[in-house]
């Protein structure tokens, strides 16, 4: 019989060659009929109708035939797949640099109906306009209906076979076989109106069956005929001897209590290199047992006691026991470590506990605000409703009216994204009846009324927003019919701001209050303050923005970081709320622009900062404090979007995500896409753009120097705080490969010597990308057909 690999033994990532696109364009999705398209494709794996791993894409193919004959390589291995594995490919057209479309989607399922692995060409037709759909029921197949199959179908069938040796080769008669199936198949391709994509699977040389795992295939004979092998009944099984010895070990080590015991010199070096390692980091069975033996010895260090509790068998009574005893004996944890506790890894109520003490005694009001969010999240690891931490969160809550109002909107988002009972749901509810069980009390907000109300008034007045967004998205005249229906709001009993509770707002300026150029239309409104100002907020419907409520809250833990090293890079965290699945309030920054706008106006930044911050006898004509603002914001945000790997929504109108204030301080919005999610064919490796270099004087001025010095600067003091970023991302995403992505960017196996190196590299590499300048013409294009005029 043949020989057949198994699935789960193939240790190499899923690899397909896209080879050309069949069909004709003839109308373009540009819809612009003087460009021709500029097409790429894009591959995603799903498993079980999940998208796993990253996505990849090939390069352009701007000349007709469209062909790419480009291997792509996927971060998912062949031993991860499941039966249900799919590829799915989309084809984008980017030659109209306002808008990036979809020519078609297609999915491809890799385990044929015998669960063997497809191998060869595979013929796929495109769905026009649509993107490809990777659910565990595609609504676009790539396979042709069978009541839809023609002669071409069945040809393509039988070339297929041919390919891999299932049908005998005979040269003289191949030849003129082929070329006559050749002449057939363009004869009916020409009347075809699909697209068709031609991919090519790797082959191993032979079948490839699907495995799950050993133990499900003990009891489930083979299916396929050709399979001849013998199951290993050992395989995902433990080592019964390692298992043993581990046990013996352990109980001979609990029995054997010297607190005095010592580690040798090799030992120590495991110890410290394991006690130092990010919290991702797995322990081995060498590890635990280290870590458990020498636990008196490392009952000192403060950083080993989460590593220590990772190593215990809860499962073990008499091991739990001795833990927790000895951890509440430990030198005390620091907050970051803390946090680690309240992880999903920790399931013991005695450790859950023990963090939420640590938190109690070492957190002020300002920490707990910067890490508010990632601990409501942390109340879904919790074993019952009324936890440690519940109690611990609604006492801060009721205290401080800042943490009350953030509570409030947190713990709402989550019941409005459930969608079925569960216990996480039930937890939260059950937290929300504790919050306003105690918010009955009466506790006052900043404005001296019951703060309760006050919610529940914040709660209406989003509700109202909701409903007047929804009325004007298919107006016509957006502005009119806005304000008209903000009459009824221009003055209302005294709010605090759901964004910000200190503000107290009083009422909405209509004539002040506009829809914003958008798809989504979102509305930005001026509220009256009870100090006699205003304030801007944007109320947007359409999005989640969680994510950006997520990226925002490090920016401004990051700033907080780099402050205490005496390091401010004038960074702007503005206000984000999510209120609802769908919707949320953005603090709208008054005296800002972006910077498209301000190239299109000036021409460049630096005539910007001539007309706004003038100085005959400063450097560009510029004051001094507006340069070095500018080049300190610059800096900050290159490294924070370096960082969490912040991508643009936008293929090639990246200027629009940046803005830069009045008094010279850059920043960034829209966070829809970050940790490598770039829907960018070829994204630099951080955000970097050649007008910013422009301002600086260029690669070789005073500025630019004091840039990269900034840059290394603030690269090195995040890193020292690695473990926390690292710790409040595991809180809120459960994704272990974003953690490992989040990781790998701090780069912890250098030191600050090399790190320095690292990251002046990757700022040259930002500087000369080639991709970079093909967008820069890209945005030149832009302006000429948005504003007339380069």
């Amino acid at each position: 019989m043949d020989q057949v690999f198994l699935s789960s033994d193939i240790n190499f990532p899923v690899t397909a060659l896209v080879e050309s696109l069949q069909g004709d364009l003839r109308s373009p999705p540009s819809s612009q009929e003087d460009l021709s398209p500029a097409l790429y494709v894009e591959c995603a794996l799903y498993i079980d109708g999940s998208p796993f791993g990253l996505v990849t894409r090939t390069g352009l193919a701007i000349e007709k035939p469209y062909k790419w004959n480009e291997a792509i390589t996927l971060t998912g291995k062949y031993r991860d797949l499941s039966l249900n594995a799919q590829l799915a490919f989309t084809v984008w057209d980017v030659s109209n640099p306002l808008q990036e479309i979809a020519v078609g989607g297609s999915t491809l399922k890799l385990f044929n109906s015998k669960g063997q692995l497809k191998t060869g060409k595979q013929r796929l037709r495109l769905w026009r306009g649509r993107v490809a759909d990777g659910s565990a029921v595609s609504t676009t197949p790539g396979k042709v209906p069978e009541g839809e199959r023609g002669e071409v179908e069945r040809l393509d069938k039988l070339l297929s076979k041919y390919e891999r040796g299932e049908i005998e080769h005979i040269d003289w008669l191949d030849n003129s076989a082929l070329k006559a199936i050749d002449k057939i198949m363009a004869e009916q391709k020409k009347s075809s109106t699909h697209f068709f994509l031609t991919v090519k699977l790797w082959s191993f040389g032979h079948a490839v069956e699907y495995q799950e795992r050993a133990e499900a295939l003990l009891s489930q004979p083979p299916t396929s005929r050709t399979l001849c092998a013998l199951w290993d009944t050992e395989i995902g099984r433990e080592n019964p001897c390692e298992v043993k010895h581990f046990k013996l070990a352990r109980s001979i080590s609990r029995l054997v209590i010297d607190p005095d015991l010592k580690p040798s010199s090799k030992e120590k070096r495991v110890l410290m290199q394991v006690c130092n390692s990010p919290p991702t980091q797995k322990l081995t069975s060498d590890d635990k047992m280290l870590l458990w033996k020498f636990r008196f010895y490392l009952s000192t260090d403060k950083k080993a006691l989460t590593k220590f509790l990772r190593c215990v068998d809860w499962n073990d009574a008499q091991e739990a026991k001795q833990a927790t005893e000895l951890m509440h004996k430990w030198e005390p944890v620091d907050i970051p470590d803390a946090l680690e506790l309240l992880s999903a890894d920790f399931e013991s109520e005695e450790v859950r506990a023990y963090a939420v003490e640590a938190l109690r005694k070492k957190t002020t009001a300002e920490e707990l605000q910067c890490y508010w969010l990632q601990l409501v999240q942390a109340l879904q690891f919790e074993r019952c409703d009324k936890s440690p931490l519940a109690y611990f969160l609604v006492q801060k809550a009721v205290q401080i009216p800042d943490l009350a109002n953030s509570f409030h909107w947190y713990v709402m988002k989550e019941l409005a994204k459930a969608t079925e009972p569960s216990n996480k749901t039930k937890r939260f509810f059950s937290v929300h009846d504790l919050f306003e069980t105690q918010m009955l009390k009466k506790p006052m907000d900043y404005s001296g009324k019951p703060l309760l109300d006050q919610l529940h008034r914040q709660t209406e007045l989003v509700s109202k927003l909701c409903s007047i967004t929804t009325a004007v998205k298919d107006v016509a005249d957006k502005d009119e019919k806005l304000r008209q229906l903000l009459s009824d709001l221009t003055s209302f009993e005294e709010l605090p701001s759901p964004l910000d509770p200190k503000i107290i707002i009083t009422g909405i300026v209509p004539r002040e209050s506009s829809v914003f150029t958008s798809s989504r239309s979102p509305l930005v409104l001026t509220f009256r303050t009870v100090a006699g100002g205003s304030c801007k907020v944007m109320f947007k419907k359409g999005d989640d923005l969680q994510q950006d409520q997520l990226v925002i809250q490090l920016i401004t833990l990051m700033d907080q970081l780099l402050k205490v090293e005496n390091l401010d890079l004038q960074l702007t965290p503005y206000r984000v709320l999510a209120t609802n699945k769908d919707e949320g309030l953005l603090e709208f920054v008054t005296g800002s622009k972006n910077l498209q706008t301000i190239l299109v106006r000036h021409r460049s930044i630096i005539n910007y900062f001539r007309q706004c911050h003038p100085d005959p006898e400063g450097q560009f004509g510029i004051s001094a404090p507006c340069l070095e603002t500018f080049v300190k914001s610059c800096a900050g945000y290159c490294v924070i979007t370096y960082i969490l790997g912040v991508g643009d929504r936008q293929a090639f109108l990246h200027l629009e995500n940046l803005l830069i204030r009045d008094d010279g301080r850059l920043f960034h919005v829209d966070f829809g896409f970050i940790l490598g999610k770039d829907p960018k064919p070829f994204p630099p490796p951080m955000k970097l753009c050649k007008e910013m270099v422009d301002a600086m004087g260029g690669i070789n001025s005073e500025y630019y120097g004091k840039f990269k010095l900034y840059c290394c600067e603030a690269f090195n003091i995040l890193r020292k705080s690695s473990n926390l970023i690292l710790n409040l991302f595991y809180l809120m995403s459960n994704s272990e490969v974003a953690i490992l992505k989040l990781q790998e960017k701090f780069q912890l196996s250098l030191d600050d010597e090399e790190a320095i190196q690292f990251f002046q590299l990757l700022i040259n590499e930002s500087v000369n990308a080639l991709f970079p300048q093909v967008v820069d013409t890209m945005h030149r294009w832009a302006q000429y057909w948005r504003y007339g005029k380069v």
